[in-house]
């Protein structure tokens, strides 16, 4: 891994190499900022400029320089969460390497200009949309998912042709050091640059007038984040979280529903914004659904998770003693421990949990738990799931597992989500031609792909006029009789 100007000598253990402890909360000066931030004002325009070509070129050599990193990214999770090679790749690399082959596929289509009807009253002109790069964006990624959540904004705002400024959590020092490593690698500062901090940067950073700011983080984070924003009117696309609920009717498959939502579940140790949160499972199915539910834990994990490879950490003490409170809250007020429970502070380890009979006003069902333990209820109507649903701020995605095209219809026209998945959970995240976000609470704004590219970019309308001739003066002034009538046909017909 490379050295980052802000290292301290600390060193840990890591699958057996060395590395030093970055020191990534270290705040970046003001001045370094602001001199950063007017490098990339004056570039601008250049970069704006970019052939569909050049930015091919640019995309594919940060291709290039990830793959190369791959055994550094895989170090730098496993330092920073315990996440085993093989969920790095899946869930860290996999969608950026798939979102760069998506974007060089079809930056050329986004970047041409979109031609639309053009009305009768405006006989002689034609239109059409062009895509113009919004200019200097900031992005500011979270630590749940410290690469993927950079590099897939990152991706489509080059592809769109803006200069960026990434800040990567202070709360993932590996990942964000080999970030840095990456991105200076691929490019210079004047166009993406790497700023490393803690709140103080954070503040800095929001503090200019960017033009654009992509957040991914919790809700009372993104209010903060549009609050700035709002100073110098800069848009946002804000990919927040919340609480995402799973259905699973009378007609599922047990076995396919238990084993999907398990793996959504516990992979990352819980601490994914999709994760399923809470879980209504029909009467009929529930005791059989949490059997299954044990054994899929179980084939992943083994008896104790805590000697599996496979199975990570919670991210720091902190968020540790978080989720170990939400644990005790819920048993006080009367929740079964229906599997799982221990934890190790020192590890901060969180066993794979699952909870029945909790109160609603336990803070499992109150907060986003983010974390390894899953509250299951059971019901026999679909009224039960839908009123709780629609009792909360919207989901950032909401899962429905069932065989019932009327239920499904029935669940998905009664709810509000930014995403569903059916028979399946959290996997939507992997389509680029789907857009990925949420709803007021969970988000405002989309990702991915072409949305990805459309966040980053001003769809300007441009109407050229044609024949020397325009209709719209037949009814300009001075107005009489004939351009009255023309008018009022104008109105009824066109």
């Amino acid at each position: 891994m490379s050295q980052s100007t802000a290292e301290v000598s600390t060193e840990v253990q890591t699958n057996g190499s060395k590395h030093a402890t970055p020191a990534s909360g270290i705040d970046a000066s003001r001045a370094e900022i602001e001199r950063i931030f007017r490098l990339q004002q004056a570039h601008q325009y250049a970069v704006a400029k970019t052939t569909a070509g050049e930015r091919k070129e640019k995309l594919k050599r940060l291709h290039k320089a990830f793959l190369a990193h791959k055994q550094e990214i895989r170090d730098a999770l496993y330092a920073d969460f315990r996440k085993h090679p093989s969920e790095v790749d899946l869930t860290e690399i996999f969608p950026i390497t798939s979102e760069i082959k998506h974007a060089v596929r079809h930056v050329s289509k986004w970047m041409r200009p979109h031609r639309v009807k053009t009305p009768m009253s405006l006989l002689g002109t034609s239109s059409h949309i062009h895509y113009e790069p919004k200019g200097v964006v900031l992005i500011i990624a979270p630590w749940n998912f410290p690469i993927n959540l950079i590099f897939g904004p990152l991706v489509t705002a080059v592809a769109a042709g803006n200069c960026v400024v990434v800040k990567p959590s202070e709360h993932t020092p590996y990942a964000s050091a080999v970030t840095k490593s990456i991105i200076s690698e691929v490019f210079d500062e004047n166009e993406v640059a790497v700023v490393e901090g803690g709140i103080e940067t954070s503040t800095s950073l929001l503090a200019l007038p960017f033009n654009h700011i992509f957040f991914t983080g919790a809700p009372a984070i993104g209010k903060v984040v549009m609050e700035a924003a709002s100073k110098h009117l800069a848009s946002v696309t804000l990919e927040l979280g919340g609480k995402s609920p799973t259905i699973v009717d009378e007609t599922a498959s047990v076995d396919a529903a238990a084993r999907r939502i398990a793996w959504a579940k516990y992979t990352n140790n819980g601490q994914i914004c999709i994760a399923p949160d809470y879980l209504f499972v029909h009467e009929s199915k529930k005791d059989e659904f949490l059997e299954k539910f044990k054994e899929n834990i179980e084939s992943f994990y083994g008896l104790d998770a805590r000697r599996s490879d496979s199975y990570a950490r919670i991210v720091n003490h902190r968020h540790y003693q978080r989720l170990s409170g939400y644990l005790e809250d819920a048993k006080q007020k009367g929740a079964t421990v229906a599997y799982g429970g221990r934890t190790e502070g020192s590890e901060d380890y969180i066993e794979p949990t699952v909870l029945t009979d909790v109160d609603p006003s336990s803070d499992v069902m109150t907060e986003e738990i983010f974390g390894p333990v899953l509250p299951v209820y059971g019901y026999k109507s679909l009224d039960e799931p839908i009123e709780m649903i629609n009792s909360k701020e919207k989901p950032l995605a909401l899962y429905i597992y069932s065989k019932s095209n009327a239920n499904i219809d029935r669940i998905i026209g009664s709810t509000r989500a930014g995403g569903t998945c059916i028979n399946h959970s959290a996997v939507h995240f992997f389509n680029n031609n789907l857009p990925f976000g949420g709803s007021n609470n969970s988000g405002i704004g989309k990702g991915h792909g072409f949305f990805g590219f459309e966040a980053f970019s001003n769809p300007r309308g441009v109407l050229r006029q044609v024949l020397p001739f325009s209709a719209i003066e037949l009814m300009t002034a001075p107005f009489n009789k004939l351009k009255q009538t023309i008018i009022d046909l104008s109105i009824k017909y066109f």
